[in-house]
Parts: structure tokens; sequence; C-alpha cells
């Protein structure tokens, strides 16, 4: 081998790496713009968990806040309602699921769907098991909540007991405080 077929070997060489690391380095830039769009943006990030007061509540009031683009009832029940919620036997309902963040597949006792010392408060997510509408608060059958679209009656405690319905109004999973409700996950069924 001469000194000139070397130099050349060597070039091509470096031609070749240096072409394959250019070639990279653009595949790379084209593709990062494809990956980065599927980042949660701020927007979502922002509503990914969220601090709700109850203690301006008073008893019997809802409150229905907006996370991660559904309703959230928060209510602060009477006794007279909790009365009623922890009454009803589990054989009266027609989901006998809890359908909690905190507590996958208990039962749907009021005690496994309240909070506070005494069961107070009650928070779900406000879109109906049916076909995702909206329920009416302190309406209905049962005094809880009322989807006019198809009829369906949950009671205090978010419980399906009459109509097309198929499930309890979900609860996501949420720390409590005695004050302060935070939601941290919605539930999946």
């Amino acid at each position: 081998m001469t000194a000139t077929t070397e130099d050349e070997g060597s070039r091509r060489d470096f031609l070749f790496v240096a072409t394959g690391a250019v070639g990279a380095v653009t595949a790379g830039a084209a593709v990062w713009p494809l990956i980065d769009q599927m980042n949660p943006s701020a927007s979502v990030l922002a509503l990914a968990t969220i601090d709700i007061d109850v203690a301006s509540l008073s008893e019997g009031q809802q409150l229905t806040v907006k996370w991660r683009g559904k309703p959230v009832f928060v209510r602060y029940r009477s006794p007279a309602e909790i009365e009623a919620a922890r009454e009803t036997p589990l054989d009266d309902l027609k989901d006998t699921v809890a359908r909690s963040g905190n507590q996958p597949g208990a039962d749907a006792s009021d005690a496994n769907r309240s909070l506070g010392e005494n069961g107070e408060y009650v928070v779900m997510m406000g879109v109906c098991t049916h076909l995702g509408c909206v329920p009416l608060g302190q309406q209905g059958d049962y005094n809880g909540w009322f989807c006019p679209c198809h009829g369906s009656h949950y009671d205090t405690a978010g419980r399906i007991r009459k109509g097309p319905a198929p499930m309890n109004l979900f609860i996501p999973e949420l720390a409590f405080d005695g004050s302060t409700i935070t939601l941290l996950e919605e539930y999946k069924a």
C-alpha cells in the first residue's frame, strides 16, 4: 500500500462517519417535535391536582368545580341526607361497588363513598355513567342527583338507584385534611 491509498482510505472513512453523524443529528432534530408534542401541555399539568377549600360550604350546599375538563361535585350533606344514605341496604343498589379511587373494589356503602368525621362530604365526578351527561344536584327521587337526559336517579351518596345508568358516580383519588380536599387522580373503571 502506498501513502496515497492510506490517505484516501482514512479520508473516506472520515467522510462516512461524518455523514452518518450529520444524518443522525438531522433525523433526531426532525423527529423531536413529533415526540415533544405528546407531552402534556402546561394547562393540563396545572390541572393535574387541585385543592378545594370546603371550610366555607354550608350544610346542604353543593359546589361544582372543573377538573381536567370535567365537573366534580362536592357536597356538604345534612344529617338527614347522611342518615338516608347510611340506612340504604346494599341489596337496594343497582351497583354495589364504591367506584372510589381511594378504595378500589370496596362495597358501595355510604362510609366508603363519603369523607369527614361523620361522612358529611361527598366528592364525585359529575358525569352520568350512562352517556356522560351532567346530572343536576339535589333533585330526583332520592334528593341526590338526577340526569334529565335519560332519567337516571342517584342518591345523596352518588349511587345509582333508578334509571339506565349502570354504575355509581365515580370518586376520584383524593386527600382530605378536614378543610381542604385535594383531587389527585381520576378514577378509571
